[in-house]
């Protein structure tokens, strides 16, 4: 076990003053020779400062990240290029999952202004009033993900244009019978905004949805929407919401014996790399979630130094060629 030793034992050995070492621990300029000395002595003896004392200071160098659930590829896109980002910055990340429940993530951004974060990152459910007053209360910069606030700063992702784009793609595929698989609109970003740029998309064709169904965004939901479509109607094109709902349709429609995409058409939005392996591939739309995350803790880092940012921020996507549509 290597010797304990304390802030000041630190600055005597890197020959500096202690209220160095402390910028060093909070995220303060300090030269790249003096880092480098400080860094050294840490790793020699294993020291690890003192997370109360850090709490009590004006800063704590902890960033908090509030996503709506674990369980979901775009979500760990997003925390991993965030987390990258703050630990080059010498900021640490605590991670709290909502569970897609509005409550629980009341208490979730309650809890990390109680353990005095220097910010938040929150990926929302949906912005309520009760989530509005508690961002103006809450005297710490906070970063909204993926939902656009009037109220707040926010890095979006561009769900009209990419919703648009794939519904105008499938009214030029000629499809006379279109189905659309979504999300609850307590959802804006996917459940709203891309819903409406989907049916944009279509209208410029002229075709209106033969059937719009909405549940959640697991595969289950996608399994038990599209069985239910089936039972009224066989449309020659499923719009999908997400990859997942998408991985769904997909497992009911070869279930019933359905061929992809000479009987029906699928898309998803996601870009998941288990898209490009099913069979056929999916035809969906990528959003740069890595952009997002990296985009948002810039951001915030840059609110927390009070530098000037954009209100909002939008994130480009890309349309991804699958061959789960058929052409006409």
């Amino acid at each position: 076990m290597s010797e304990k030793i304390t802030m000041a034992d630190i600055a005597e050995m890197a020959g500096v003053g202690k209220s160095t070492v402390s910028r060093y621990f909070n995220g303060g300029y300090v030269k790249d020779s003096t880092r480098k000395k400080i860094q050294e002595i840490i790793e020699q003896y294993q020291y690890e400062p003192n997370s109360f004392a850090r709490l009590n200071a004006k800063t704590s160098n902890l960033i908090g990240v509030v996503v709506p659930t674990l369980n979901s590829k775009i979500s760990s896109r997003v925390i991993t290029s965030i987390d990258r980002y703050l630990r080059a910055h010498n900021y640490e990340t605590i991670i709290k999952s909502s569970d897609h429940n509005q409550d629980l993530e009341y208490q979730n951004i309650q809890r990390l202004l109680q353990l005095k974060v220097d910010g938040i990152l929150l990926s929302a459910i949906t912005m309520t009033k009760r989530l509005h007053s508690l961002i103006e209360k809450s005297n710490i910069p906070i970063v909204i993900l993926a939902q656009e606030d009037s109220h707040s700063t926010s890095i979006v992702d561009d769900d009209y244009a990419a919703g648009y784009a794939m519904g105008d793609f499938i009214g030029k595929t000629k499809a006379t019978s279109v189905a659309y698989i979504g999300v609850s609109e307590y959802d804006i970003a996917v459940g709203v905004t891309r819903k409406n740029g989907i049916l944009a998309g279509l209208q410029q064709h002229g075709i209106t949805p033969c059937a719009t169904l909405c549940g959640d965004y697991s595969y289950e939901s996608g399994v038990a929407l599209t069985e239910k479509l089936l039972e009224t109607t066989t449309p020659d094109a499923i719009i999908c919401a997400t990859d997942r709902l998408a991985f769904g349709a997909y497992f009911v429609l070869k279930q019933k014996g359905f061929q992809i995409p000479e009987d029906i058409s699928v898309t998803g939005f996601g870009g998941y790399q288990e898209s490009a392996l099913l069979d056929p591939p999916l035809t969906t739309i990528k959003f740069d979630t890595y952009a997002m995350g990296y985009l948002g803790a810039e951001t915030l880092l840059k609110l927390i130094k009070k530098e000037p940012v954009s209100k909002k921020q939008v994130i480009g996507f890309e349309f991804i060629h699958g061959k789960s549509v058929l052409e006409r």
